[in-house]
């Protein structure tokens, strides 16, 4: 599409997480000039713990020319390393897929979530993003949608993008109404200061720890906020959305690990800990229609194990600016997007599932990407 025809489109973004403000960033980039990115929450909070943000993403920070936000609250990485329980053993430690790839060394930026969305949302122009703003319906019209928010506000827009999660109301309402699948695992992450940490912290690469018993320790330094993202993933049949968990229950499921990682569990303030159980989705037949699309967890929800939900979106949101460019209408433009970015995604979503296990990590990349 030609310049001209992106920047007259009224866009409609769905959602203000990775995905939602990575598009807006990524279309503003193009010359959109009338993009809306409408986000639920009735604010902002700096929620989350670690995450990683590989050399193909910030690739495309540097493209759209936030590279120095990002930078600025994140920590370089050029490797991860998986060791045995106990710490004892490597099991594999390998470079970033991608490092070298580009003009300059990219390095893996180790970054907390809230600190990504509000360098990411602080890059968009003043007034594109509204908060309070729940999707209730979209009426997908054709050559453009029709939205209701629970707050009785009524948009219309030439082009919809769904960057609403992995319970997305567009993918359900438009797309498919299978619930997500849960993993039968749970995810318990806090953030810890680093002197509180008994040495786990030496450098800014992460180190997974595995257990025999499925379960696995994921440590992801933030060393420019002096904190270390402490993260447990172990099997459970229970598939309450936030279950309760006890200083006794993780030091049973860390039995056999590095002493200091049963040190920080027995010292961890519960009421600090996020406590999930571990949900994906199957993929699904199609991400869009003439007028409306899918992006990131709504489009592809995966699996934490090989770190790619983030990055995913990231990508996703580069490949639809790209899709924008070479089509020749929003209904060609999202044909290609699906066309190049679903095998990628339907892939990662497989090896997600496949996890790791202590006795066969052939590589820390699988994926390789």
């Amino acid at each position: 599409m030609k310049t001209s025809q992106i920047k007259n489109l009224k866009i409609a973004i769905i959602g203000g997480g990775y995905g939602g403000a990575s598009v807006a960033k990524a279309l503003q980039t193009i010359g959109a000039e009338n993009v809306h990115v409408y986000e639920q929450a009735p604010a902002l909070a700096q929620v989350g713990a670690g995450i990683g943000l590989r050399p193909p993403s910030v690739e495309l920070f540097r493209t759209w020319g936030i590279f120095d936000r990002i930078a600025a609250v994140s920590s370089p990485s050029d490797h991860l390393e998986i060791l045995t329980a106990d710490g004892q053993h490597v099991l594999a430690n390998e470079e970033w897929p991608f490092l070298h790839a580009y003009q300059q060394v990219n390095h893996n930026r180790m970054i907390h979530r809230g600190d990504f969305i509000d360098a990411l949302l602080g890059a968009l122009p003043e007034g594109m993003v509204h908060l309070g703003y729940k999707l209730e319906t979209i009426d997908d019209k054709g050559d453009h949608a029709t939205l209701t928010f629970q707050n009785g506000e009524v948009v219309t827009a030439d082009l919809v993008i769904g960057a609403d999660g992995i319970r997305s109301t567009v993918r359900h309402q438009l797309f498919s109404q299978k619930e997500p699948v849960f993993s039968g695992e749970h995810a318990y992450r806090a953030v810890i200061s680093i002197d509180d940490a008994h040495g786990l912290v030496t450098d800014d690469n992460p180190r997974f720890y595995m257990g025999q018993n499925g379960t696995i320790a994921y440590n992801l330094p933030l060393r420019h906020r002096g904190e270390l993202s402490y993260d447990i993933t172990a099997p459970s049949e229970d598939a309450s959305w936030a279950p309760e968990i006890t200083h006794d229950y993780l030091v049973k499921i860390l039995d056999g690990f590095d002493e200091r990682i049963l040190q920080v569990a027995r010292e961890l303030d519960l009421s600090k800990v996020t406590s999930r159980s571990v949900f994906d989705i199957d993929p699904i037949d199609s991400w869009h229609t003439h007028s409306v699309a899918l992006l990131g967890d709504a489009a592809h929800a995966m699996l934490h194990h090989q770190g790619q939900g983030a990055n995913s979106a990231i990508l996703d949101a580069g490949g639809f600016a790209d899709a924008m460019l070479q089509g020749e209408s929003v209904k060609d433009a999202l044909s290609i997007y699906q066309s190049t970015r679903k095998p990628l995604t339907d892939e990662l979503q497989r090896v997600s599932r496949l996890g790791w296990h202590a006795d066969a990590v052939e590589s820390a990349f699988p994926a390789n990407a």
